[in-house]
């Protein structure tokens, strides 16, 4: 019994030892154990990196998928790994981008602090650092990203949408594809290809109607048959960032230069009409090239639904000639034949070339002749005036035949009623010249800028007319007045006689003469009443204005004088008027200036036209056979007057100035206008 008794008592310790280390190893082995184990979050489940992202997204799991915006499930944004990897964000991890995905359980437990993927924050913030840190030329690439930003920023595309309030109209992944977004380096055929996807990548996304009309057009045709890797695509006439609305001004204007960077020559043509020089100017009130020849849906001229078919012209003209819109009217039926495009070829367009070739000649054999003739006449005149040494042309003593009564008195030349006639028409003509010029040259560097000091197209075109109808005005006066005064002196007056402006015999004597003593082999010849460049002077206006006034008067009324003429009639008068225009403002401001102002007897002012008079001695040796001619017929002191008062003279010059520093101002812009032009 003792035995059993014992064996009992040693047992029982036994098992309580293994009970209490089981609870020992419950207690404190298995949680360290469990510790120590890896978790499903830690080694089970991928790493936040491109790799683990595309075990989902690479487009492969087709049932994986997310909720969308209307609680709908949706498939997972699909990422070709090849394409991502050749893509310029080939090198960023996805969550570089996507702060928002801090784990990577499908759904994705997103942090709502976090900012979404934002394209332009991101890009902006990278330029930053670029230009903090002083490599803008090492990473000048992003420099043109935040460029593109700035203009999307004040584009369409960065608006509103007008029906979805909550969304711009596009955004940068719309047309770029974040995740393959790639262009290939300018030059290579890979760049020309990939530039042809864009009619698609707009018009599948967006604009399905435009891209359809835009298939069918000469541009779209020319990519999908022709495989012409030039031609145009949406991004070449709307621009790739900076793309407006189309009724914007300055939209208008973009999209009409954009044209012009692939037509040159359509554009140069252009620019020679009035739709095009205003255009130049910087306004968009008159027709661009998309308001003929249509937007997407361009078609060639012979094709009957093109907008500039033969068949359809007026029906485009009256888009904008159109008796609906105030102060417009409907494009006539002579529009139909009016060139927009046309320049000087005789087989083409030969009333153009036939207009071109006279104004050209005209221009050259002018300033030939009258340039060679000034600076002859400048060089003798400088020459004598070297050898008189100071001394005085006319000496006093030469008018001992005059009482001394008269020795100081002046010879009336022109009547208060020609002086008034002279600044009028000197005035005019420089108003007309000041808001003709932008013009005539609406890409020189001033013209924008005087087109906006004139008031705009609009206001510079009343004072232009209204200073045509003073000029204009004053000239037919002039007529009547001679033919009055012709009428009344009829039997006194002789066709040819001293006192008639009609060019004679003796001016060719003249001519001669004159040309002898440029060349020192004759001495300086004396003159009457006219010499021969002041009846030229006066002669030239009468082709001038007729040549201008009626050219002028077409363009003024083209809904009159386009029933009554060809459309191209359009066009000669243009460069009749704008080439005459420039003829006579040229020719006034060098050789008229000359003549009368700066030759070296005369410079710097001549006020017998402010006066009205002039000295004896000044007469004498201007017109020396008129003063002998009246002291012999003893007319001379009818003609004499006293000497204007000083007052009288100083305001003279004043004004005598005014109008050559105006004058030669004029000259100046139309000269950079004619050079910058070439």
């Amino acid at each position: 019994m003792k035995n059993k008794t014992v064996r009992a008592s040693s047992a029982r310790p036994g098992w309580l030892t293994a009970i209490f280390t089981s609870l020992l190893v419950l207690l404190f082995w298995v949680p360290m154990a469990a510790s120590a184990a890896p978790t499903q979050t830690s080694a089970a489940l991928p790493k936040l990196d491109n790799a683990s992202c595309l075990t989902c997204h690479d487009g492969k799991k087709e049932a994986l998928a997310a909720p969308a915006v209307d609680g709908m499930a949706r498939p997972l944004h699909a990422v070709s790994p090849d394409k991502y990897g050749k893509s310029v964000h080939a090198t960023m991890q996805c969550v570089a981008c996507h702060l928002e995905i801090t784990d990577n359980v499908s759904p994705h437990k997103k942090d709502s602090a976090a900012q979404k993927p934002d394209c332009v924050q991101c890009h902006t913030s990278l330029w930053a650092t670029a230009t903090k840190d002083k490599l803008t030329q090492e990473k000048e690439r992003l420099g043109v990203v935040a460029t593109n930003i700035e203009a999307y920023k004040k584009s369409f595309h960065a608006k509103l949408n007008k029906e979805d309030k909550t969304r711009v109209n596009a955004t940068c992944e719309q047309c770029h594809e974040t995740h393959s977004f790639a262009v290939p380096p300018r030059g290579t055929t890979r760049r020309a290809e990939w530039h042809q996807t864009v009619p698609n990548l707009c018009g599948d996304k967006c604009h399905k109607e435009e891209l359809k009309f835009y298939s069918a057009s000469v541009h779209g045709e020319a990519i999908s048959k022709k495989h012409n890797l030039k031609s145009a695509v949406c991004s070449d006439c709307h621009s790739s960032h900076a793309i407006g609305n189309t009724t914007d001004a300055a939209t208008r204007l973009d999209v009409t230069w954009r044209c012009g960077g692939c037509h040159e020559d359509k554009k140069k043509t252009y620019l020679a009409t009035y739709h095009g020089q205003i255009s130049a100017l910087g306004y968009a009130n008159t027709a661009k090239c998309f308001d003929c020849h249509g937007g997407h849906r361009i078609l060639k001229s012979d094709n009957t639904r093109s907008k500039v078919n033969s068949k359809n012209l007026i029906k485009t003209c009256r888009q904008c000639h159109n008796a609906e819109i105030p102060a417009m009217y409907d494009a006539p039926a002579g529009f139909a034949s009016f060139q927009p495009h046309g320049f000087s070829d005789l087989k083409r367009y030969p009333e153009i070339w036939i207009a071109t070739q006279i104004m050209t000649q005209l221009l050259i054999g002018t300033f030939a002749v009258f340039w060679l003739h000034t600076i002859l006449w400048f060089f003798r005149e400088y020459k004598e005036r070297q050898q008189r040494n100071g001394q005085p042309r006319v000496k006093l003593d030469g008018f001992s035949e005059l009482p001394e009564r008269l020795r100081g008195k002046h010879f009336q030349r022109f009547s208060r009623t020609w002086r008034i006639a002279h600044i009028t028409f000197a005035i005019t003509l420089m108003l007309l010249t000041l808001t003709g010029i932008p013009l005539f040259y609406p890409e020189a560097p001033w013209a924008q800028w005087l087109m906006t000091l004139l008031g705009g197209p609009r206001i510079a075109g009343l004072i232009h007319r209204t200073n045509a109808v003073i000029f204009a005005g004053v000239f037919i006066w002039h007529l009547l007045y001679m033919a009055v005064k012709l009428a009344r002196d009829w039997k006194n007056f002789k066709i040819f006689g001293p006192n008639s402006m009609l060019p004679r015999l003796q001016d060719a004597r003249d001519i001669i003469a004159m040309t002898k003593w440029f060349f020192g082999k004759a001495p300086r010849p004396v003159f009457e009443r006219w010499t021969y460049w002041e009846k030229f002077d006066y002669w030239a206006p009468f082709w001038g204005v007729t040549i201008i006034g009626f050219s002028g008067l077409t363009m003024w009324l083209p809904e009159v004088t386009g029933r009554l003429l060809p459309g191209w009639a359009f066009n000669v008068a243009a460069i009749f008027h704008s080439e005459e225009a420039f003829l006579a403002v040229v020719f006034l401001f060098t050789v008229h200036f000359f003549n009368n102002h700066f030759r070296p007897d005369k410079f710097p002012l001549e006020l017998v036209m402010f006066t009205g008079s002039m000295s004896l001695e000044e007469f004498k040796h201007d017109h020396a056979l008129q003063y002998q001619r009246l002291l012999e017929t003893g007319q001379l002191e009818q003609h004499l007057v006293d000497a204007p008062s000083s007052g009288m003279t100083s305001a003279s010059k004043v004004v005598g100035f005014v109008l050559i520093l105006v004058g030669l101002t004029l000259l100046t812009l139309v000269g950079i206008g004619f050079f910058s032009s070439l």
